[in-house]
């Protein structure tokens, strides 16, 4: 098991990785960030991508669907941003990482990968 410290630090040592955090979306604050700067402010994007977790949770609930969310892929010209919704047992229910990639240095399929590992060993 890993702390948030340790998750994010080995979320930050995925290849392309730009900025990272750890997010309750019920409140749209984050317990942890690593990474980001100047361009892209972690605490701000926590709050904005956790109207969109909210937001596809209304929709999946609308529709009846009978599932729960893996992850919510964004692709921009130069970055992919990876939302990955914290299903494991030893985290709460209404957490996500969220992890910035430079699309030029990153390996989506890896990049979720490590994600999944990471997620499945955090304790929170």
């Amino acid at each position: 098991m890993m702390n948030i410290d340790t998750a994010l630090k080995e979320a930050m040592s995925i290849s392309g990785a730009v900025g990272v955090a750890l997010v309750d979306y019920d409140s749209g604050m984050s317990l942890g960030t690593s990474g980001g700067g100047d361009w892209l402010d972690l605490e701000v994007a926590a709050a904005g991508n956790t109207e969109v977790v909210r937001s596809k949770l209304r929709v999946m609930s609308s529709l009846a669907l009978n599932d729960t969310i893996e992850d919510i892929l964004i692709t921009l010209h130069r970055q992919y941003h990876l939302i990955r919704l914290m299903n494991s047992v030893s985290s709460r229910n209404s957490l996500f990482l969220y992890l910035v990639l430079d699309r030029d240095r990153a390996n989506l399929a890896l990049a979720r990968h490590y994600l999944k590992r990471i997620e499945a060993d955090l304790q929170v």
